[in-house]
């Protein structure tokens, strides 16, 4: 089977949506035609084979700092065309330069739903994100079958009106191995790795942290970075905050093995990658009660309220009074985490493409 996934962004940028493609690509590689359509971004080759499928880099102009940029792309819509593949599927829905070549594009297609409708902090974001997704709703009957990355997200595409009978939940996946045996003992202190965006609710972790005599390491890159630096110095609580900014997948793993819990205070998830990472090390995961978190981390955790300082003080302090407690958790958590893989979740997909053609 030829197979094609279209998306703005790929590595050596590094998201969610990301990962999922390469991790699926990779899999589906091993006995099918597989390539990636995606902008070029600076310092990459137009064509690169990598871990068996080819990506295709289309010549891009990006506008603004957000991360990631607006971008416009030429020659989608001929590309997929000349490459004549048996389905294509597209993960994007931010960049109409995509979505309108995608709409012309007459061959099987699947559309890929990832974050939660809406999604956005503040009125600067969430209008803008409410009015594209409104939008986009009515182009998915334009998609032979929608992907939903949880079953939280197939949920509210239905209450939105979306048809039921078009939509397959694949859940995502984490991307580390399981460690033989997970530490007892560990070293205390809080962590939290991934995009340093609004969404991410890391203000309240911050201003929880003034109430909190723990450390805190803060991994992760994005636009929020240097306002988050900001606020911590601001609020006095800079000498028990890092931020090491990006870090490699090892130290991540040390990390996770190391840290005393895994605090997601988000306020929109629409699966929550990151957590089930943590829950592979053994480590109870303080989350927002949100999207898709509580079906990733069930009882695995402790689910706060989103936007509440208050309830992060309550649940961190409460964890570490009781380390039975705590333990329990992260057993329980290594046990749901078994349950994702990307064996699993390309296993799906190809079920899915088949049903297409």
């Amino acid at each position: 089977m030829k197979i094609v996934h279209v998306n703005p962004f790929f590595y050596p940028y590094r998201g969610g949506i990301e990962h999922r493609m390469h991790h699926i690509c990779k899999i589906l590689a091993e006995d099918h035609d597989v390539s990636i359509v995606t902008a070029q971004l600076p310092g990459t080759e137009r064509r690169e084979e990598m871990d068996g499928y080819e990506v295709i880099r289309l010549p891009s102009t990006f506008i603004g700092s957000y991360n990631p940029q607006y971008v416009i792309s030429a020659r989608i819509l001929e590309t997929l065309e000349a490459l004549s593949p048996d389905v294509v599927e597209f993960h994007y829905r931010w960049a109409p330069s995509y979505t309108r070549e995608l709409m012309r594009y007459q061959g099987p297609k699947v559309f890929t739903w990832h974050n939660t409708y809406g999604e956005g902090a503040g009125l600067s974001q969430q209008i803008p994100s409410h009015v594209n997704d409104f939008f986009f709703l009515p182009k998915l009957k334009g998609f032979q079958s929608v992907t939903c990355v949880s079953d939280f997200v197939m949920r509210d595409l239905v209450a939105r009106g979306a048809d039921p009978e078009q939509l397959v939940s694949i859940p995502n996946s984490h991307q580390l191995l399981f460690p033989e045996e997970v530490p007892e003992e560990d070293d205390g202190f809080l962590l939290y790795v991934g995009r340093l965006v609004r969404t991410k609710g890391l203000d309240y972790l911050l201003r929880a942290m003034v109430d909190i005599d723990r450390e805190l390491i803060i991994c992760g890159k994005g636009p929020e970075m240097e306002r988050l630096i900001s606020l911590s110095k601001k609020l006095g609580v800079d000498d028990r905050v890092e931020f090491p900014g990006y870090v490699s997948d090892e130290r991540r793993g040390e990390l996770l093995s190391s840290c005393g819990a895994y605090v997601m205070p988000s306020i929109y998830e629409s699966f929550g990658l990151a957590a089930a990472e943590a829950m592979v090390h053994g480590k109870a995961v303080i989350y927002g009660d949100v999207g898709g978190l509580p079906e990733v981390v069930r009882d695995a955790g402790i689910p706060v309220p989103p936007q509440s300082s208050a309830a992060l003080v309550e649940a961190i302090e409460g964890l570490f009074q009781d380390d039975e407690r705590r333990r329990e958790m992260g057993r329980k958590g290594r046990k749901y985490a078994k349950e994702y893989s990307w064996e699993k979740a390309a296993e799906m997909t190809l079920e899915q493409y088949r049903s297409l053609i």
